[in-house]
């Protein structure tokens, strides 16, 4: 909930990517509206909203008996509305400018925080590849990999739409987001870098390339 569009689509956009349902809304009155019909796991919230700001939202969602986690997102950095955010009932606060990948992180870890101990953690599994998204630890069997963060993201997004074909195109536009039009060949430098990590833990091939498509991450049928 937040008061520019941009922000707003662009955070419910990747919570999108993550796999989760998303709304957004532009104004207080929105925000209260949309919660009580959506009833979401989780809210970001931004403070300076039109007709009731993020405090005044928080507060009447409280005071109607809603204990769902609110992130605060926000432009105001000052000592007194972090303080204020989290002693009214917020569960973190992020301060814009912010990377999404922190947010992601942040949101995660509320909603593990709130779920307490039967929160099911978000694992991706390919054959005898895994991935933990929450702690960023990827395995192949028993051998752990270290990958870079873009390494980690283009893996995810294949372990993700697995057994889908993938265009270097799409690849871009979910890891890199803009500013790489055209230049597919850093897609093939990265995915190149992933088959050598993997081969060097002993996996089996799971990343295969479809000619004149993309790339695909999949377990090989037999023969």
């Amino acid at each position: 909930m937040d008061d520019d569009p941009p922000i707003a689509d662009l955070v419910a956009t990747v919570a999108r990517y993550e796999g989760w349902d998303a709304v957004t809304a532009y104004s207080g009155e929105d925000a209260l509206a949309r919660a009580a019909e959506f009833r979401p796991d989780i809210v970001v919230l931004d403070l300076m909203l039109p007709d009731l700001d993020g405090f005044g939202v928080l507060d009447r969602l409280r005071h109607s008996g809603t204990m769902v986690p609110v992130v605060f997102l926000t432009a105001r950095d000052g000592v007194a509305d972090r303080v204020a955010g989290l002693t009214r009932g917020g569960d973190d606060y992020l301060v814009k400018p912010f990377a999404v990948e922190e947010l992601m992180a942040r949101l995660r870890t509320v909603l593990r925080r709130s779920a307490g101990p039967g929160f099911q953690r978000s694992v991706l599994r390919v054959a005898d590849l895994t991935m933990d998204e929450d702690t960023r630890e990827v395995r192949s069997g028993d051998r752990p990999l270290s990958l870079t963060p873009t390494e980690f993201e283009v893996l995810r997004y294949l372990m993700r739409k697995s057994p889908t074909v993938l265009t270097k195109a799409q690849i871009l536009d979910h890891v890199w987001e803009y500013g790489f039009g055209g230049r597919s060949n850093v897609v093939e430098l990265v995915v190149s870098r992933l088959r050598r990590k993997m081969d060097e833990a002993g996996g089996e091939p799971l990343i295969h390339t479809v000619r004149g498509f993309g790339y695909v991450i999949r377990q090989q049928a037999a023969e």
